[in-house]
């Protein structure tokens, strides 16, 4: 077994590598361009995020599908991946997790766009959607429709489910000593109580979480923020320097170059607001929306809360507490890092901690259970869909219970390898989200447009 992982964290290496991480950004800054500056409607998607499109046929409201992909989006990466960021790279990374997001709202964008453009109508009358149907109907290249089909529909197990699962067991073990088969035993249940019900359950769900947790975590990190706030203005200096002059940031960040502080907030960027691997447009297909743009700026929207926000305020909190106490911090990565920022709260501080990390990747749970839904939907029809659901449920538990690693590794490589037919999707079809863009958004009146095709009904 030991083999195997060494295997599986080898592949793991390369395809979250150089290569993966050039794709990406490149196809951000790449979109940026091709659709004028997209962010520039940043406030604009964020008013129709709570404006709700009536009269637009779809499964959930644009601000449902927008909870839903946030609650897949936002989790133990927003905490643990940006302390991981801030420990390997330095303060600098900060940085380039906030540009990384910053560019990467233009991918999100053409994510959603494709999807709303390209979704079908199953039988049952729900709406399908995302990169394995841009491939198919719109490059006409089925068989990498299909190969994202399979990778997300295996990963989902893992990235999605099972580890998720265990961060939530170790972390109440941790807090509370509560025996992890009894935290598995109860978040299986609540989990088959929300996924049974289907989308409309589950973003009725995220609509309420998502924004409870995120203030919730936002709350305890403007209090720890308070409680440094003499370290703030040496905090954002510290960060921007050390981004383009890693030795700026001292003590144990020396040595640390420029190429491996990018590379750390790049990747943990990346990972963190999913923008470009394809997920969150599965469900922006099942959005009641007029037209593709509209749900599309929605979507771009998620990546401003996820990573301008909450990676920024995690970030500014974890440097802040460095600079405060240099030596209690010294040689903290990852959850140790986080823990010793979140011990500044007396007394309440961890509980503040584990409650955001329970909330974060519960949510992670309950909407990847929808991308992995559709893409078993893709590959084998409708039928799939109540065994899936009892198959995710269960499978909670043993996330909780069993130990990870191996797990952890095969579902961060099958995540990565969805990027690739996903990025095919992206670039080849540009010119359908440049012209959709121009259409919908620099033109006047666009977003009141209707869209002008309804959606094909096939035989899922």
């Amino acid at each position: 077994m030991e083999a195997f992982n060494n295997f599986v964290s080898t592949i793991n290496g390369f395809v979250w590598g150089p290569v993966m991480l050039c794709l990406l950004v490149g196809t951000h800054v790449f979109l940026t361009l091709r659709t004028g500056i997209i962010q520039r409607k940043t406030f604009t998607g964020i008013k129709l995020s709570i404006t709700p499109d009536k009269e637009a046929s779809g499964d959930v409201s644009g601000f449902g599908a927008l909870a839903t992909a946030l609650a897949a989006t936002i989790g133990t990466g927003n905490i643990v991946g940006v302390a991981t960021a801030v420990g390997l790279g330095g303060p600098g990374a900060v940085f380039w997790v906030w540009m990384t997001g910053l560019f990467g709202m233009a991918t999100k964008y053409g994510e959603a766009v494709l999807a709303v453009k390209y979704r079908v109508k199953a039988k049952d009358g729900s709406f399908i959607g995302g990169p394995m149907y841009a491939l198919e109907r719109g490059l006409g290249q089925k068989w990498l429709g299909i190969l994202f089909a399979v990778f997300t529909a295996i990963a989902c197990f893992g990235i999605g489910n099972m580890t998720q699962g265990n961060s939530i067991a170790e972390s109440v073990l941790n807090t509370f000593g509560i025996p992890k088969f009894v935290t598995g035993a109860i978040l299986c249940i609540l989990t088959g109580l929300v996924i049974l019900g289907g989308v409309n359950s589950i973003s009725k769900v995220c609509e309420k979480l998502v924004p409870f947790m995120a203030g919730f975590y936002i709350l305890g990190c403007l209090i720890i923020l308070v409680i440094n706030a003499q370290y703030i203005p040496a905090t954002f200096a510290v960060i921007i320097k050390s981004a383009f002059n890693p030795a700026a940031a001292g003590g144990g960040f020396v040595g640390i170059t420029v190429m491996t502080c990018i590379r750390y907030g790049v990747a943990r960027g990346l990972f963190t607001n999913e923008s470009g691997l394809g997920s969150a447009p599965i469900v922006d297909a099942a959005a009641a929306t007029r037209n593709p743009s509209r749900q599309a700026l929605i979507s771009m929207s998620g990546v401003f809360w996820d990573t301008i926000v909450v990676c920024l305020m995690t970030g500014l909190v974890l440097v802040s507490c460095i600079i405060k106490d240099p030596v209690g911090m010294d040689g903290l990565v990852g959850a140790n890092l986080t823990s010793g920022a979140f011990a500044t709260i007396p007394v309440v501080g961890p509980i503040v901690l584990t409650i955001g990390l329970i909330t974060f990747a519960w949510s992670t749970i309950l909407g990847w259970s929808y991308y992995g839904e559709r893409a078993w939907v893709y590959l084998v029809g409708v039928k799939a869909i109540k065994p899936f659901r009892i198959a995710w449920t269960i499978v909670v538990f043993i996330g909780c219970v069993a130990a990870l690693e191996v797990v952890w590794n095969v579902a961060d490589t099958l995540n990565a390898c969805m990027a690739f037919p996903n990025l095919v999707a992206l670039l080849g079809l540009s010119g359908v989200i440049a012209s959709e863009t121009k259409k919908y958004v620099w033109t006047e009146g666009g977003l009141d447009l209707w869209m002008e095709d309804e959606a094909p009904v096939v035989d899922k």
